[in-house]
């Protein structure tokens, strides 16, 4: 009886080990970074910047971009899925998405509209929605053709200023999201390319985010500089890291402060059948650089320096919303899923022509900035502090 216990048991085991019947070896694959897409005439140009798997292997490489860690490889098509089977014919590896970061699509392409693009990366099981979104400020594939000085890949340069979020970061997700909700408008960040320092090859240099391209649908209408980006993440709440400088009226010279927090709440309100909103930014920051003589331990000096942050975020907010919600008229800001949550009814109402809703709703603006400490000194060196005169 033990026998036939154990032959049973033996035989449910094998069964059991079925292997990987669908596995993908490494060798058999080429690992997709980056992707770029761009309008060529009429046919969609897909780029694929590829990892070299013989320069991963942990030996030594020329540096300064040198060492040949990628290549691109371009396939052209009616649509993405074309494109992709033409660059397959040039690769002896079957294309992986399954590790791409970011997603670069050239600024032509954006105006015409990315809707049908989007689908293939919505439909296909391998791209990752947690791979980061740009416009370029022209050719996409030019991003991914760059050789970095420091790191391995353009594509890797993205993704490092994504995450260090001093302008927009938006991934596939957020945006398939900005585009299908409420606002039926997104942002992205937009990039150029910077020239090569003295001595550097053409291609020896990087990209950098210095705009964010404005979406209505799935065209780009237009873009806004850095400047305006911040007040935008600042009403979007997504600021992160900003150091500030200001010159009070009052001061011989500069005040540099360091954001420590930020929080921004969106409160609507109908009234009298007017939409208005409230943006309520409350922050917390510290005093990172006194270039002026004003005795930073005075309370008097920090009441000061409070109300002229306060008086310049404001200002900031204000040209961006002159920007964006008079000029451009396209809601990246999220107003319409505020009213939409707190009202349902009469969102319903005019939800087919927000567009119209949205320039008209008056905003009001309610800045609290805290200054919470004055720095490790409180005296530069060679450079006496002076008191505040109370007016």
């Amino acid at each position: 009886m033990k026998k036939i216990l154990l032959i049973l048991i033996f035989c449910t085991n094998i069964l059991l080990l079925t292997g990987c019947w669908d596995r993908k070896e490494t060798n058999d694959i080429s690992i997709v970074d980056g992707v770029s897409l761009d309008k060529k005439g009429e046919l969609i140009e897909l780029s694929a910047q590829i990892a070299i798997p013989r320069a991963m292997g942990g030996g030594q490489h020329e540096g300064g971009g040198g060492g040949m860690l990628t290549m691109v490889r371009t396939g052209e098509g009616e649509t993405i899925t074309d494109a992709l089977a033409k660059l397959q014919e040039k690769l002896p590896r079957r294309v992986f998405w399954g590790h791409t970061k970011v997603i670069v699509i050239g600024e032509k392409l954006a105006k015409d509209g990315i809707r049908k693009e989007l689908d293939f990366f919505v439909r296909h099981p391998q791209p990752s929605f947690r791979s980061y979104a740009f416009i370029s400020k022209g050719r996409a594939k030019d991003v991914l053709q760059l050789s970095p000085p420091l790191e391995r890949s353009s594509s890797e340069v993205l993704r490092e200023l994504a995450l260090s979020q001093n302008l927009m970061k938006v991934n596939l997700k957020d945006l398939l999201l900005m585009l299908i909700g409420d606002e039926g408008a997104a942002a992205l960040p937009m990039i150029d390319i910077s020239p090569p320092e003295k001595g550097q090859k053409e291609l020896q240099t990087i990209a950098y985010i210095n705009r964010t391209a404005i979406f209505k649908k799935d065209k780009m209408i237009g873009d806004i500089d850095d400047y305006l980006t911040r007040g935008v993440l600042w009403l979007r709440n997504e600021i992160k890291n900003a150091n500030i400088t200001v010159k009070p009226k009052d001061a011989n010279g500069s005040i540099s402060v360091m954001l420590l927090h930020s929080n921004t709440e969106l409160i609507p309100k109908i009234e009298d059948g007017k939409w208005k909103m409230t943006v309520r930014i409350i922050t917390e920051n510290d005093l990172i650089q006194n270039a002026s003589q004003l005795n930073s331990m005075n309370p008097t000096f920090t009441k000061l320096i409070e109300t002229e942050l306060g008086e310049d975020l404001k200002r900031r907010i204000q040209l961006a919303l002159q920007q964006i919600q008079k000029k451009k008229k396209a809601d990246i800001l999220g107003f319409a899923g505020v009213f939409h949550g707190k009202y349902p009814k009469e969102w319903n109402k005019v939800k087919d022509h927000w567009d119209e809703i949205f320039p008209t709703v008056e905003v009001t603006l309610d800045t609290r900035i805290n200054l919470r400490r004055p720095g490790k000194a409180t005296t530069p060196q060679g450079l006496p502090e002076t008191e505040v005169k109370n007016k």
